[in-house]
């Protein structure tokens, strides 16, 4: 079951980057630093702790950590249609969880709180697409449909089919605010 899931997980990242679903086009859309980075994530999360492959894969995702400024780590959960739009800065912390079909840009923090009532992490949602310059920090809820702006500050909960604009962020209802952001979802 264990492989099954993950070359699921592996084959719906690569679908959103390249719209091919055969795990033979991974070469050919290796040439996403977003998907490569996670595809060196999704396999350490499934290999067991004496795998001598492992070793070769902690090595290059220090590499790429340093040559495009990814720090995700493998313990984070990220669901399944995982798309980086761009290098740059992106910082997830290990104890957020991540939804299906999210997308994320670059110079976006996804943070932990360490004191006051919001200690802890965030946990959003499926479909979500945050801007970039974005930060989401503290234990805050992240609905389903949610489109977080360019440069918005997110420290509270946001509801399903929501846009978040600004800093301090503020709430804005719209049905489908995702619509043209999210392409490619299975």
């Amino acid at each position: 079951m264990k492989k099954v899931m993950i070359n699921y997980i592996i084959s719906s990242d690569l679908y959103r980057f390249s719209q091919k679903k055969s795990i033979l086009s991974i070469i050919s859309t290796c040439k996403y630093p977003g998907f490569r980075y996670m595809l060196i994530i999704r396999l350490l999360a499934q290999m067991s702790r004496y795998n001598p492959i492992k070793l070769v894969l902690r090595f290059l995702k220090r590499r790429y950590m340093f040559k495009y400024g990814f720090q995700i780590s493998e313990k984070t959960k990220i669901g399944p249609g995982f798309y980086i739009g761009h290098f740059g800065t992106i910082v997830i912390n290990q104890n957020s969880e991540t939804g299906k079909n999210c997308n994320i840009t670059h110079n976006v923090t996804i943070g932990r709180t360490n004191r006051g009532k919001l200690k802890g992490s965030p946990v959003i949602g499926d479909e979500v697409w945050i801007g970039t310059g974005s930060v989401i920090v503290g234990k805050i809820i992240i609905g389903n449909n949610v489109l977080i702006a360019p440069n918005s500050f997110v420290n509270f909960d946001v509801p399903n089919n929501s846009i978040v604009i600004g800093n301090p962020g503020k709430i804005i209802r719209k049905n489908n605010p995702t619509k043209n952001y999210i392409n490619n979802k299975l």
